[in-house]
């Protein structure tokens, strides 16, 4: 035995080494845990759960992602508007550019439900004095419109700002899912 740990123990040891420094690096780099603090993004999250953020991603709309205010205080919430478009809601539609946008993932029972006007109405204008996001910059809202803090408060938010996209839910194991 100890003849074997001669010859191979070198192998072994680089062996461990390397998917120690991989795994490090997906965990901290590429792959990273969140946890999931408020209602804002109800029914797609719910209170404390845990999910799995890319940090290497191209933003579209409707892209749920991950980032860091002024503060250093991390928000999860959805991207609506992309830079260089007008952004509206009339009516509970969501206008980009004056064309109207449907958004499924609205399609639940939970908004359902509520009843009422889900998203107020408003123009990026009237928000934020913008008449288009600016570059380099994303509008966000909450899923839950009626209890989120999003662009609609803070504004549009800074593409440095943005740790990553949420791709899937992995605790509690009986929400386990792709973020869509």
């Amino acid at each position: 035995m100890k003849k074997y740990w001669k010859e191979n123990g070198k192998g072994w040891l680089k062996a461990v080494l390397f998917a120690a420094v991989a795994v490090t690096i997906i965990k901290y780099f590429i792959f990273l845990p969140v946890s999931i603090d408020g209602s804002s993004m109800f029914p797609t999250f719910q209170q404390n759960d845990q999910i799995i953020v890319e940090t290497i991603h191209q933003i579209d709309r409707f892209d749920v992602i991950v980032f860091r205010d002024s503060s250093n205080r991390t928000f999860v919430k959805r991207v609506i508007g992309l830079p260089g478009e007008s952004v509206r809601y009339e009516d509970d539609q969501l206008f980009i550019d004056d064309k109207p946008i449907s958004e499924q993932f609205l399609e639940n029972d939970y908004v359902e439900k509520a009843g009422g006007v889900w998203t107020s109405n408003f123009t990026l204008e009237s928000l934020t004095g913008d008449v288009v996001v600016p570059e380099g910059h994303y509008f966000v809202l909450g899923d839950n419109r009626r209890l989120s803090h999003d662009s609609r408060y803070y504004g549009p938010i800074p593409a440095e700002t943005i740790i990553g996209e949420a791709i899937m839910v992995y605790y509690p194991f009986e929400r386990i899912s792709i973020v869509n």
